[in-house]
Order: C-alpha cells, then sequence, then structure tokens
C-alpha cells in the first residue's frame, strides 16, 4: 500500500517553490492495543460522557468547551468563536531562515515527518534544495498552517531523504531550573573523573535502533498469546537485589566489570581517553 501523506502543499524558499507532502515518520499502529470489555457479559464498553453533578449523560449536541475561572465557574466557547480565531491554511510551508544544522536545542523537536515530492516534475527542485543545505551543513526554519494551527518546522536533510520536524513552541518547553536548583555543586577527585571515563570508553559503540526492543510490547504480545493457546502465564523474573556501595567502590566494581567483558579493549579506549585528557590539559 503507498504511503498517504498526512498533509499536502508547497515549499517555498523565495520564489522557488514546488508541491510536497508530509509523511509520518512514527506509528503507534503497531503497538498491540486493547478494548475495554464488561467482565460479566464480554461486551465492549462504549465511552459516554455524562454529567458531573447530576451523573446523567449529555448528548453531542449538548457537549460545549469551556474554559474554568478562579472562581470555579466556566465560560462556555461555542465551536463557531474557535473556528474563527483558526489560522486559514494557504498550504504553503514558508522557509523564514537556513541555521546552522545543529543549532536548535532538541528538547524542542516534537514529531518528525518524511518531506516528499509530490509529482515527479518537483523532484528536482526539492533534492536541490536538499543537496544545498547538506553541502551548507544547514537546516531551515519554515512556517505553515498545520492541522489547524501554526506550526514551526525544522527542515533538515538526512542520507536521500528530507525531514521536516515539527518544533514545540517555547512556551511547551520547561525551563530546568526548577528540576536542578536543588542539586549542589560538586567537586570530584581525579580518581573518580578517571574511572568514570574508563567506563565511558569501554562501554563507546554506535545507535543501532534495531538492537533495542520494547520489552513490554514483546512481553504484553506473549502473554495475549500464551492465552490463545491455553498456554502458562510468563512470568516475570524477580530482580535480585542491589547492594548499597559508596560511589567510588561501585566506580572501581564497574570499572573492573567493564574491563571482564570487553577483553583487549579497555587499555586502548583507555589510553585513548588518557591522551584526550593530556591534550585538554
Amino acid at each position: 500500500m503507498a504511503a498517504r501523506a498526512s498533509w499536502k502543499g508547497h515549499l517555498k524558499i523565495g520564489d522557488l517553490v514546488c508541491a510536497v507532502g508530509l509523511y509520518t515518520a512514527i506509528s503507534g499502529s503497531d503497538r498491540l492495543s486493547f478494548n475495554i470489555i464488561n467482565r460479566k457479559t464480554g461486551h465492549r464498553v462504549e465511552r459516554q460522557f455524562v454529567d458531573s453533578e447530576t451523573g446523567k449523560p449529555v448528548e453531542r449536541e449538548d457537549q460545549v468547551k469551556g474554559y474554568q475561572l478562579d472562581n470555579g465557574e466556566y465560560i462556555v466557547i461555542e465551536g463557531e468563536e474557535i473556528a474563527n480565531v483558526m489560522p486559514e491554511s494557504d498550504k504553503v510551508m514558508d522557509v523564514k531562515s537556513f541555521i546552522t544544522l545543529d543549532e536548535i536545542d532538541k528538547l524542542y523537536f516534537d514529531r518528525p515527518y518524511y518531506l516528499a515530492p509530490v509529482d515527479e516534475s518537483d523532484e528536482e527542485a526539492l533534492r536541490l534544495i536538499a543537496r544545498s543545505m547538506r553541502e551548507n551543513n544547514v537546516a531551515a526554519l519554515a512556517q505553515a498552517v498545520l492541522f489547524r494551527r501554526n506550526r514551526t518546522l525544522l527542515i533538515r536533510q538526512r542520507e536521500d531523504y528530507v525531514i521536516a520536524t515539527m518544533l514545540n513552541f517555547d512556551y511547551e518547553v520547561r525551563s530546568a531550573g526548577p528540576v536542578f536548583k536543588d542539586i549542589p555543586d560538586i567537586k570530584f577527585d581525579t580518581e573518580m573523573l578517571e574511572l568514570a571515563g574508563h567506563i565511558i570508553g569501554t562501554k563507546r559503540g554506535v545507535f543501532e535502533p534495531s538492537e533495542y526492543e520494547d520489552r513490554y510490547e514483546a512481553a504484553l504480545t506473549e502473554l495475549v498469546k500464551a492465552k490463545i493457546e491455553g498456554r502458562a502465564l510468563p512470568k516475570t523474573k524477580p530482580k535480585p537485589e542491589g547492594k548499597v556501595v559508596d560511589l567510588m567502590e561501585a566506580l572501581r566494581q564497574s570499572a573492573k566489570l567493564s574491563e571482564k567483558k570487553t577483553p583487549g579493549k579497555g587499555t586502548a579506549h583507555r589510553s585513548a581517553s588518557d591522551s584526550r585528557r593530556k591534550k585538554a590539559g
């Protein structure tokens, strides 16, 4: 089945325009899903809105949005009133500027989409834009009305395709200050830093998405399969209780374990890290 675009419009950079589509790059459709059923009857349960005071069901035509005031009362906001303030979509993704590729904090990344040409006649223009961004090591910041809201997107070239990542607004990203305000400034001695660096060096690798399994999803799938086949249900093995040790001892033990698991690599990594420390010094 051919991929279906979530949005179609035009990418505009000055006078250069090409027809493009956004195709979702992530999806939860392959995850195991459940329905809520009545244990007594086995029938599926339907969700119903009820009045919080009377407990009576509220029909769809009587459901309306409301904003709660400090005194607990509500201001009713009609659907037509919301529709009147929604931005009008012109189906244009307008590039406002080009920035250094790694300039944006990834905290602002929301949802990624593949950006692809709609027609063969637009392939050349989009590929030209992508190639130019790659050679200049830049990404594009664009604005568009997507899914009834003004959105900002980061457009970047990756391998042979283009990714448009929807960005969070500034007010949506929480400050780290309240989370870390009570953490004191801690000074570490040379041995602790060297041990931590050694552990990192022995565990250095690359990210291979296929190597990381959603163990909860796999366990749910196995649970359902066992119930269908009438087998004994799988049980989770209890984790051994960890011993409480001080930080220095934990580092030393971790360093020993790392050396055992990666024979021959520990020395090389340590030499490399020692070399980097000397250069930094």
